[in-house]
């Protein structure tokens, strides 16, 4: 009726009957034009919200029924706030202010001026999710009324609050028990399981890198039985502890090796035989002796009669000399022989060139020292090695042990070096031995 009658302000209207002030006032506000060009306020109210308006949210005490010497109680209270108001006296106000609220609610206020209703006991953290999740997620505090507080901080009716955040802050488990409101404790809840996940993945994509980069195999099973030989229930906490630094990765990585050895050989914790224990059965093979491999001596002369140094064992292969004997025969040296540098110095006069030129059928007896852990089966798995290797046979085997070592002289007959470098490759890659050399 009043809109229609004189024209109206739209930015001057106030509604305070869809959403309350934080003390209870109710009313509508309208600004019209009055008949002389004048601004007047209409403010529309029922009767109960016009004795709020004047004697604050207590007044409605009269409504339900309090009569006799309590009532002139109430009614000297409205005055001494009527009074302060009238006295601009804003602690005395703050104070009676408060007490004009619910006791089991809180009204709150953002800088913006919207205002918001929780629970006793809520906390910035509360208000923080209110607002939204990643304000929530972000929170490290808040300004309330211009104070700097921590997220913990309890929130009081009439406070005006804005919340500070970092990008770089994250939810913990702790902050369930700071918020009051279930609809933070949900929201904290789903934004630690969504970190636990993304963590989780990282965590599990880092530690398999490290895995590709010692050339270990991670099998699924081998790793589930580890992790739940280490106490977790879940994988999830087992990656989430390599997340947080709580798990060394190199320590699980050594762990997982265990694992894996064990499961594959269950015996292998039990006493370990001492290598000296091995007994060689000497095949019933004949060993070659005839040589046709070509040896070119001097100045490309071929068939010159003669024999390999026993000093040095040389091989088809080996980068050699030849040296002219008292008897006129030529002995054949490896250019490492240990006496090599002796035989120049004394006798550089005798020594020929030679060199290798063409392969036959030859085999040749070497020399190995190995070294390893006194372990029985170190020596089982380098001879069966060597019986599966195609031109190789082992001819004998001596062994003695001492201070938890074992070494060991194998005599094997092969046809060439690079049979030779094959077979030394393979025989360091067996666990438990420390040294593998040619005599």
């Amino acid at each position: 009726i009043i809109t229609d009658m004189y024209q109206p302000n739209p930015k001057r209207l106030r509604d305070w009957l869809s959403v309350p002030k934080s003390n209870g006032y109710e009313s509508l506000h309208i600004t019209v034009l009055g008949p002389e060009n004048k601004w007047v306020e209409v403010q529309i109210r029922t009767e109960r919200m016009d004795e709020i308006a004047e004697r604050g949210l207590a007044a409605h005490w009269r409504y339900k029924g309090i009569k006799g010497e309590s009532e002139k109680g109430v009614d000297e209270w409205l005055n001494n706030i009527r009074s302060a108001l009238e006295n601009n006296d804003d602690l005395q106000l703050m104070d009676q202010f408060k007490m004009d609220l619910y006791e089991d609610e809180v009204y709150i206020f953002t800088p913006k001026g919207d205002l918001f209703k929780f629970p006793k006991g809520a906390t910035v953290l509360d208000f923080a999710y209110h607002i939204h999740s990643n304000i929530g997620n972000t929170c490290v505090g808040a300004r309330i009324n211009g104070k700097n507080v921590s997220i913990r901080e309890e929130l009081h009716s009439g406070d005006t609050v804005e919340i500070v955040t970092q990008n770089n802050q994250k939810p913990s488990t702790n902050w369930l028990n700071i918020v009051k409101t279930s609809r933070a404790k949900a929201k904290i809840r789903l934004a630690l399981k969504e970190t636990q996940v993304k963590d989780g993945l990282y965590a599990k994509e880092m530690l398999e890198r490290r895995f590709k980069n010692k050339k270990i195999d991670i099998e699924e099973s081998v790793m589930n039985h580890m992790i739940k030989k280490m106490g977790f229930k879940e994988i999830s906490e087992f990656y989430k502890q390599i997340a947080d630094n709580k798990l060394d990765i190199n320590e699980i990585i050594d762990t997982y090796v265990k694992t894996r050895d064990h499961l594959q050989n269950p015996n292998a914790n039990l006493p370990a035989r001492s290598a000296q224990e091995f007994n060689f059965e000497n095949p019933d093979e004949a060993i070659t002796k005839e040589n046709d491999d070509v040896l070119v001596i001097d100045r490309n002369l071929k068939g010159v009669d003669y024999s390999l140094a026993q000093c040095c064992h040389p091989i088809y292969g080996d980068p050699i000399f030849g040296f002219v004997t008292v008897s006129g025969g030529i002995k054949i040296h490896r250019k490492d022989c240990p006496n090599a540098p002796e035989l120049r110095r004394r006798f550089g006069y005798r020594i020929v060139k030679a060199r290798w030129s063409g392969k036959g059928s030859s085999q040749y007896s070497i020399t190995l020292r190995v070294i390893g852990n006194d372990d029985i089966g170190i020596v089982n798995n380098i001879t069966s090695i060597i019986s599966k290797e195609e031109k190789i046979a082992l001819r004998t085997i001596h062994i003695d042990s001492h201070d938890g070592l074992f070494s060991g002289n194998l005599v094997v007959q092969l046809e060439d070096v690079s049979k030779l470098e094959d077979l030394l490759k393979k025989l360091r890659t067996v666990k438990g031995v420390k040294q593998v050399t040619r005599l």
